[in-house]
């Protein structure tokens, strides 16, 4: 069946920066920043933790606090002459900071963005190397020939899955737009990958994410979940979707109706929903899902984050390439939000791998955090996982 449908969105194109600031870790994974006027180190990488390497110096990007790199040992930072220690502060005991790739712009940008659009792309966040791993493990880029093996859980298919996991810029833009600093996945990180299109294969249909399923719920005749209204206007969910290949409007980036997070209800069923599209023979039935003007095609480089809020309408792209594409999929929810699938088990299949050893402190913490659904009482700490036995 020959393409004859027009692709006429809207392209929305992020270019690829042409610089990028640094992270300063500790050997812990904390983050060397400055607040107040002094150097410490901080759980978070928001405004304060953000630095501009210059030769033998890093600037603080906010304050213009300039730290200079020792000549015996490019790991020791100095302020004004005197050593930093591991927690940033004036020590005689040396501290070891690694200088890491950072955001291109500040985390207060990115959040301003998303706030005012209900939408952002923080461009090229990941470095280079983990891009190129990421897409030996998911078989696109140099590896598209092979095929992916949907069989070998995700996170342990490489160490660099759970560090874009962790990734703190994304991680701290999402929780101020979710205003929870508890936030989870809500279903474990896995590879979206699209093939090019032969002209027969099903294309998604328009919907929006867990925990809205406007176009993908049957809990009304429509098709169509009905979400309570809240005066609080609570964001119970944002998408956070890794561009592990650049995404282009011609191989197959992600449809959206940019700004429908406002709208209080799902796509129009002559959009083609997700139910519609996702039966058996639906392409040769219908066609295509909508791809007019009034949706939109966010282009950008490979290792970008696009994060919007999950009440956005959107639908995979139709692959008009010889090559495929991928994306890391993760739905985000406030730790009050039951998360889509279970996801302690993947974690505990990670902790038991030996990639486990090569993540920092600070990257197991956020890790965890993410995928192991618990709650803090009287009687401690608990985690609430699933009963294989019950389920069934």
């Amino acid at each position: 069946m020959p393409l004859t449908q027009k692709f006429e969105e809207r392209v929305v194109r992020v270019e690829k920066p042409s610089a990028h600031f640094t992270l300063l870790r500790n050997e812990k994974g904390d983050f060397l920043g400055v607040s107040e006027g002094k150097t410490a180190v901080f759980d978070h990488a928001d405004d304060k933790a953000i630095w501009k390497e210059e030769g033998d110096t890093y600037c603080h990007v906010v304050s213009g606090l300039t730290l200079d790199v020792s000549a015996a040992n490019d790991e020791h930072l100095a302020l004004n002459g005197k050593s930093l220690g591991e927690d940033g502060s004036e020590s005689s005991v040396p501290g070891r900071f690694q200088p890491g790739h950072g955001p291109a712009h500040l985390p207060s940008e990115y959040l301003e963005q998303i706030r005012e659009n209900g939408w952002v792309c923080l461009p090229s966040i990941l470095s280079p190397h983990a891009i190129e791993e990421l897409q030996r493990v998911s078989c696109t880029g140099k590896w598209d020939p092979e095929e992916l093996d949907r069989s070998l859980p995700t996170l342990t298919q490489s160490v660099e899955v759970s560090r874009a996991a962790t990734e703190p810029v994304s991680l701290w833009v999402m929780r101020e737009y979710m205003q929870c600093r508890e936030i989870r996945l809500a279903h474990r990180p896995g590879f979206a990958v699209v093939a090019p299109d032969d002209g027969e294969r099903q294309v998604g249909g328009w919907h929006s994410d867990y925990p809205y399923l406007w176009g993908i719920a049957r809990n009304s005749s429509d098709g169509n979940r009905i979400v309570p209204h809240n005066a609080l206007n609570l964001v119970l969910g944002v998408q956070r979707n890794l561009c592990v290949t650049e995404f282009k409007s011609e191989n197959g980036a992600t449809c959206f109706k940019l700004g429908s997070h406002t709208l209080g209800q799902g796509p129009p069923p002559e959009w083609g929903s997700g139910n519609a599209h996702r039966e058996e023979g639906s392409r040769q039935a219908r066609g295509l899902p909508y791809t007019g003007s009034e949706a939109d095609v966010v282009e950008a480089p490979a290792g970008s984050y696009v994060i919007y809020d999950a009440r956005t309408w959107h639908r995979a792209g139709v692959n008009r390439t010889n090559k495929k594409r991928a994306a890391m999929l993760q739905s985000v929810v406030p730790m009050y939000i039951m998360p889509f699938m279970e996801t302690s088990r993947p974690y505990k299949e990670f902790l038991a791998s030996p990639l486990a050893s090569q993540l920092t402190e600070r990257e197991h913490i956020e890790l965890e955090s993410l995928l192991v659904s618990r709650i803090d009482g009287p009687q401690g700490r608990f985690a609430i996982t699933m009963d294989e036995e019950l389920s069934r």
